[in-house]
This record gives C-alpha cells, sequence and structure tokens, in this order.
C-alpha cells in the first residue's frame, strides 16, 4: 500500500512542481536507496527485469532509485532529466497475470532508463505493457501478492496520472494537484485512454445502458479497493494540500508523508492501513502496510532537489537532500537485505523504528523537536548552497543524520515504557522481529 502524491506550479509557493511517495510494503522488506549511472548497449542486449528479460535500448539515462531489495524495478525514482515516477498497486476487475512479466516497479524503472519527459514516459509505460504485458508476484514473503498499477508522472513542466487496469488505460493531465492511492481515481474525465476502453466495460456488462462511462466505478475491484482504505488516504492527502494550495514547500511535502492525522498516534490502536505514515500492526489488515521508504522531489527547471530517506517511517525517518551532482550518493554501508545488518543505513534505522514502536506516543517525543530541527537544517543549506557545494552538502547530511540516528537510539531505548500495545501488535512484531535477526533485547515488551 502507498501514497504518491504531485502539486503542479499553480500550488507550490516557488512555482515548482513538487511529487511526494510512500512506498508501503512488508516490514522486513528493506529498501534500497541507490544510483545508478548512465550506460551504452550493444544491438542485441537484454536486460535482466524481476522475472522476464527484453531488449536493451542503446542508451539509458542515469537514476536514482528506491527499490525493494529483491526486484530490479524500483517504487519510486528519478533522472538527470528531471523526470520522476511514483507507481501504486491497484485491483481491478480485469484479470491479474501471475505468471512471468513486468512488474509496475519493472515499468517504473525501465521509463526512467529510457524517458525524458512525463508525457514520453507516459508513452514508454503504455507501450511497455501492450509489448510485455503487467505480470508477476509482487509480494516479498506474501507469494499471492499480484496487482495492476497506476502512476503519477512528472517532469519540471507538467504530471501526468496514468491508471492501468490489465492491458487498459487511461491518463490525465494534472492541474493544480492531484493524489493517488491503491485504488483507480480516473473518472469522466480524461485526456487520453486506450481505444478499447469504453467498448470492453460495455460488453462485460460494467457500463450500464444509458450511464456515462466512468473509470473507476467500471473497473475497481470494490474488495480490494475498499478495504485497502485507498480512499481515506487519499482524502487525507487531497485535504492536506488543497488547505496549503499554492503555499506547498518541501516542509509541507515532507510534513504530509509524515501525517498520522492525529496527535497522540499509536500505531497498535486502528485495524486498517489509513495513515499516510504507515506502520505494520497484524498480518491480516496492516502487514504490507510498512512504508520502507519516502522520496519526495522538488523541481525546479534551474535545479532538481530529491529528497529521500533511504529507511523506513518517514515519521522516525531522515529526508537527506541529493542530486545528479558529483558522486549522487555517500557510502550508505552494505546493500541491505531482509535480515537485520547494523552496518546498512536501513537497518541501522530500523533499530530506532522499532524501538520506538513499543511506546509510540511515549518515545516519539524524545526526538521529534530534534528531528524537525535537522529538517530545516537541511532544507536551508540545500537551498543556499552552490554547484559545487551540493555534494559536500549531501554527504554531510547523511553522515548527521546517521549520528543523530545513533544518538536517538540510545536515548529511546533508555526510556522507560509508558504506554502499553496490544497483545496482537506486539506478538506480531515479536515474529517479524524473530524472522529479521534482532536480538530479543530489542524486541522485548515488559
Amino acid at each position: 500500500m502507498c501514497d504518491t502524491f504531485v502539486v503542479v506550479q499553480s500550488g507550490t509557493s516557488d512555482g515548482s512542481i513538487l511529487f511526494g511517495k510512500n512506498s508501503d510494503r512488508e516490514p522486513n522488506e528493506a529498501q534500497v536507496l541507490e544510483y545508478r549511472p548512465a550506460q551504452t548497449h550493444q544491438k542485441g542486449e537484454r536486460v535482466q527485469c524481476t522475472y522476464i528479460k527484453i531488449p536493451e535500448v542503446k542508451e539509458t539515462h542515469p537514476v536514482l532509485l528506491s527499490r525493494p531489495f529483491w526486484m530490479w524495478g524500483a517504487e519510486m525514482g528519478a533522472n538527470n532529466k528531471g523526470l520522476v515516477i511514483g507507481n501504486e498497486a491497484v485491483w481491478t476487475r480485469m484479470p491479474l497475470e501471475k505468471g512471468p512479466g513486468l512488474t509496475g516497479m519493472d515499468l517504473l524503472r525501465l521509463t526512467l532508463e529510457r524517458s525524458a519527459t512525463a508525457e514520453d514516459g507516459m508513452e514508454t509505460i503504455i507501450r511497455l505493457i501492450a509489448d510485455y504485458g503487467q505480470g508477476g508476484l509482487c509480494g516479498y514473503e506474501d507469494k499471492r501478492m499480484a496487482y495492476h498499477n497506476s502512476f503519477i508522472i512528472a517532469d519540471l513542466n507538467e504530471a501526468w496520472v496514468l491508471e492501468t487496469a490489465g492491458p487498459l488505460w487511461a491518463a490525465l493531465k494534472v492541474k493544480d494537484f492531484y493524489t493517488i492511492s491503491n485504488g483507480l481515481t480516473i473518472g469522466e474525465e480524461f485526456d487520453a485512454s486506450h481505444r478499447e476502453l469504453t467498448d470492453i466495460a460495455k460488453k462485460r456488462g460494467w457500463l450500464k445502458k444509458g450511464k456515462a462511462f466512468h473509470f473507476a466505478q467500471c473497473y475497481s475491484d470494490w474488495l480490494f479497493t475498499t478495504f485497502s482504505a485507498s480512499r481515506t488516504r487519499r482524502e487525507r492527502s487531497s485535504s492536506l494540500i488543497n488547505d496549503s494550495l499554492g503555499e506547498i514547500d518541501i516542509n509541507s511535502a515532507i510534513q504530509l508523508l509524515r501525517d498520522h492525522r492525529e496527535n497522540g498516534y499509536r500505531p497498535h490502536a486502528h485495524l486498517l492501513g489509513n495513515r499516510l505514515c504507515a506502520h505494520a500492526a497484524n498480518g491480516l489488515t496492516r502487514n504490507a502496510t510498512q512504508t520502507t521508504g519516502s522520496l519526495v522531489a522538488h523541481l525546479k527547471k534551474e535545479v532538481q532537489t530529491f529528497w529521500a530517506t533511504g529507511t523506513s517511517a518517514p515519521c522516525t525517518g531522515i529526508f537527506k537532500p541529493i542530486w545528479f551532482n558529483g558522486e549522487v550518493l555517500p557510502h550508505m554501508g552494505p546493500t541491505p537485505g531482509g535480515i537485520f545488518d547494523p552496518k546498512t543505513m536501513w537497518w541501522h534505522h530500523e533499530k530506532l523504528h522499532r524501538s520506538v514502536l513499543l511506546d509510540y506516543p511515549t518515545r516519539i517525543r524524545l526526538f521529534s523537536r530534534e528531528r524537525d530541527e535537522l529538517k530545516r537544517s537541511f532544507i536551508s543549506r540545500a537551498s543556499d548552497t552552490t554547484e559545487e557545494k551540493k555534494w559536500t552538502v549531501s554527504e554531510e547530511a547523511f553522515t548527521q543524520a546517521k549520528e543523530a540516528t545513533s544518538k536517538w537510539i540510545d536515548l529511546v531505548q533508555e526510556a522507560p515504557l509508558k504506554d502499553r500495545t496490544n497483545m496482537i501488535y506486539r506478538q506480531y512484531w515479536q515474529r517479524q522481529n524473530r524472522k529479521s535477526g534482532f536480538k530479543k533485547a530489542l524486541i522485548s515488551h515488559p
């Protein structure tokens, strides 16, 4: 489960385009933040995606990716042209293809490597789906997880929403802002579509005689769309943006991704995954609902800055500035996997996150003010830096974030627990921690 938004020039404080995404997946599914440089390929070369190989293109763009460690494709990312994409799992009435094909994450990465603009990116995804189809299981431990995909695709000038149902699709150009979650959102209004979109809905009885065609109403799977709580999350993100439209900036974009909808949030106290900043809590309704990575893109024509956590839980994580400049990404330790490794940035932060989850209301307050001060400091430095100093600013931000995380781990783990969580929640996290190799001293709850 995920949430993605974009605000175009009319809605931001500085006339830029702002994009953001929380990638929600299984709690031990570490997400890799990585940079892939441009590549040149010979005719006949093929690229191994998550499940299938397809022909390579002559040249690929350098890309910044945030991807589940076991996948070739990415949940979100950007390229050096200022193109940024986030995808969402959606469930539709069209049949799922669980056999080999391109996952939504594969489509996203291939498009970043091959496209320079949002409109070109949209056409690339449509062409890839027509040629190879959407397919393959998308869960880490959940081997039944399969879905179709929706996308927000943005560049320096515009943004598009592309929503799919198997081989079918509809697309809408964004005005002011748009948010998507785990359900189809495009209705009667769209700017482009598959040529058979309406006819297939009629043939299958999804479009009743005399009714206007509405993409989401005709093609949505009611059960999965409802219990994903996608409408609740989308209403929340849209409301937060609409309340500040014309004043949206990097700070408010980060705050949106950290939103829990209420003060005194208790992650064990709600059934469905209906928060933007998502925390897993049980194996039935909130297993694939852990935010395992977050990204904000600030797209100005003169400079494009990307803010990534490279960790789970944006409420405990730290957004660091990244540019396609210098080495792009500082050293973050080994590539994380599904087993606890404190040498990796993702799992190092996870010690903090999972310690906070033992008593969220008490423990988040211990460092939230310092976290926000660090955020303001990074935003200030990033906005004032010169081209020559961007790499230094980024590298120092990653170093400071690591030092702060270590400090907060000690602070949190020394704090007594005051707010007792329920048994289902405790047992769920104990199972997750055992599977990932955390020590008992970290995960126990009196």
